[in-house]
């Protein structure tokens, strides 16, 4: 319609039908709410359940990890946590998979130094990167190694068993449960800083390690401590040495390596956790927080040290430096002892 102004010009002018009015107030409304959405649904992570995948078998480190933390860890989110395995390639098919996963919380890692710190050391060509395709949550827990013997072996001491390695070079076994495991490297760096060689006997696992170990079949092993307590315990084998900073309280007795008088051996087999990069902050606080909560919970800290190892519960910080230490570390062990993976 037109109306005319006060200098007596027209004007036009234009008015919604009635029935219209209401429908735009809707649209008004809506479009006011709409701002307010994203940070809403950001501020309820997380609104289902969340999955730890494990990248080895069930019944291994990770695993064991993963499952005592996921209880208290659902707790504290309000979710269930579930795991899926997802063996293969040293641990690279679950690390993979985590790394393509959506960084929204959902899916989480829990794997061992070999996936984060040692499989960059040993494959050039690796299908993820623990700098640069995760974002760190925590070194959870860590076990040292144990450097152990057949009962039978001549050498009843480091000092012992160096002097045999020298005097029987290239004769000596080695049992490990794996090329590139952290008992193998272990090995590898014990020989570089000693000056001594042996023969390293890869196995499918540190459980056949352990059984021809015990049966005669070889000689000696660095083994989890946790993983070769009881054997320790029953005579089954005997101890000479941990790969520790400090004597562990469950042995007082077996000396660190150090005291033996080899130094530059101080070797922790850990596990940590980790999600896809770029986890919103938020997000990456709760995941955190929900960690920090379960691994200082009095319970999961008695089952981890029944188990043989010790509560680490990292900051993501100190997460990243300590990787990136250790991968160096390995680095240098795997070029000197020019170790390849077939």
């Amino acid at each position: 319609m037109t109306r005319i102004s006060r200098q007596g010009r027209p004007v036009s002018t234009f008015s919604l039908p009635p029935l219209a009015r209401p429908a735009l107030a809707v649209l008004a409304a809506l479009a006011a709410a709409m701002p307010l959405a994203a940070p809403a649904a950001a501020e309820t992570y997380p609104q289902r359940a969340v999955t730890i995948v494990v990248p080895f078998p069930p019944g291994g480190a990770s695993d064991s990890t993963a499952r005592l933390v996921s209880p208290k860890a659902s707790e504290a989110l309000g979710q269930p946590v579930v795991i899926d395995n997802r063996p293969g390639a040293n641990g690279g098919t679950g690390a993979t998979h985590v790394k393509t996963s959506p960084a929204d919380g959902y899916t989480l890692l829990v794997g061992s130094i070999g996936v984060f710190s040692i499989n960059p050391a040993l494959y050039p060509a690796l299908s993820y990167s623990p700098k640069s395709d995760f974002d760190l949550i925590t070194v959870a827990v860590r076990t040292p190694n144990v450097l152990v013997a057949n009962p039978a072996f001549p050498a009843n001491s480091v000092k012992e068993l160096v002097a045999y390695l020298k005097k029987n070079p290239d004769k000596v076994t080695f049992a490990s449960s794996g090329v590139g495991s952290s008992d193998h490297l272990t090995a590898a760096l014990f020989w570089q800083k000693t000056g001594t060689t042996g023969i390293h006997v890869p196995y499918k696992g540190g459980g056949p390690a352990i059984g021809d170990l015990i049966a005669g079949h070889s000689d000696v092993s660095f083994q989890n401590l946790g993983a070769v307590a009881n054997q320790i315990k029953a005579g089954k084998l005997k101890a000479l040495g941990v790969t520790a900073a400090a004597r562990s309280p469950q042995f007082p007795d077996i000396p660190t390596l150090k005291e033996a008088g080899v130094d530059g051996i101080d070797v922790y087999s850990w596990q940590a956790s980790a999600a896809p990069k770029g986890l919103p902050a938020d997000v990456k606080t709760k995941v955190v927080d929900a960690f920090k909560a379960a691994l200082a919970d009095p319970a999961v800290k008695t089952k981890f040290h029944d188990l043989g190892f010790e509560v680490v519960a990292s900051t993501p910080a100190e997460f990243a430096a300590f990787q990136a230490a250790e991968e160096l570390r390995w680095r240098e062990v795997v070029k000197a002892g020019n170790i390849v993976v077939q």
